[in-house]
């Protein structure tokens, strides 16, 4: 029976990433899933001027000579970002085009995709260990594209996947956000994606939702509450549900036996929906901490066993 490795929201950090696939082996799981929001936010220039480079993390400016330039790049994966090195022409050129920065961005973001793609391959190539990721609603439609083409990674948004037994139905789509991401739609949109999955299902007992978006009001959905200018309220203290109707209620209806979830980094936790165990392990990449759910599937009892790790 599977053995899974659960984890989302890793947001571009390459360490993660390189603890993700190592976890097969380090908890002895078949089966690894990421779920959504890849991907990094933005890039990291690297200024080369007179033999010295500068770039700026965190909001501290500092200069290093190119022998430690390799150095800096491990260290902004890390953080989630996306290292460039380039002239400061280079640099002057895309502080003034737009369209030019988010094309760059694009290919640089896309390049760290097939990046850990290939990470993966060389550490899960010859085992028996399946690998699913599900892009989020901060991925951009061509990252599906990288993961297709990926040898040890499967693709999971849109499908319905067996996992020895266990019907695994997956989007990385959410409910309208603030910040207008890639993937956002109304609360009916998204029912009507997850239900067109769900149906296929033969038996929802033996089933695993994979919906970034958590329910809504599930204690897996409370995040920080914002003004209108995006201004955190109370000074962050303040939360609030900001879950989906439409997750909550195919949850409701179909009742899986595990739903899996992301998207709310603060809300850590596992609750019981009816007969349906709805798992959010909770994000801390900027840290370079995975954080990560562990369940035992049975045929008979269904979840036999469950663990939240970080490390």
């Amino acid at each position: 029976m599977p053995k899974i490795f659960f984890a989302t929201d890793l947001h571009g950090s390459e360490t993660c990433w390189r603890k993700f696939i190592n976890a097969a082996k380090f908890y002895d799981c078949d089966t690894l899933i990421c779920g959504g929001d890849m991907t990094g936010k933005a890039i990291v220039p690297i200024v080369q001027e007179n033999g010295r480079f500068t770039y700026t993390l965190g909001g501290e400016e500092q200069t290093v000579p190119k022998e430690q330039v390799a150095e800096v790049e491990a260290h902004v994966r890390r953080k989630g970002y996306y290292p460039l090195q380039m002239t400061v022409d280079r640099l002057h050129e895309l502080d003034k085009d737009p369209t030019e920065r988010a094309r760059t961005f694009q290919q640089v973001m896309l390049e760290g995709v097939e990046r850990w793609m290939n990470m993966a391959t060389e550490k899960l190539a010859g085992t028996k260990v399946r690998c699913f990721a599900s892009p989020g609603n901060d991925d951009e439609f061509q990252v599906d594209d990288v993961i297709r083409q990926a040898k040890a990674v499967e693709l999971a948004e849109g499908r319905v996947v067996d996992i020895d037994g266990f019907s695994m139905i997956s989007t990385g789509w959410s409910n309208p956000t603030p910040w207008n991401t890639y993937r956002e739609e109304s609360e009916e949109k998204l029912a009507e994606r997850i239900d067109s999955m769900a149906k296929l299902v033969s038996d929802p007992t033996r089933a695993i939702f994979n919906l970034h978006c958590p329910p809504y009001q599930s204690g897996l959905d409370e995040a920080p509450a914002i003004d209108a200018d995006l201004k955190l309220l109370h000074g962050g203290r303040a939360l609030r549900p900001v879950g989906s109707t439409a997750v909550k209620e195919a949850i409701q209806r179909y009742q899986p036996v595990l739903s899996l979830h992301g998207h709310i980094h603060e809300s850590k936790g596992a609750v019981k929906i009816g007969k349906t165990l709805s798992i959010n392990p909770g994000s801390a990449y900027e840290e370079g901490m995975l954080m990560a759910a562990i369940i035992n599937l049975d045929a008979k009892k269904g979840i036999k066993t469950y663990q939240l790790v970080n490390g």
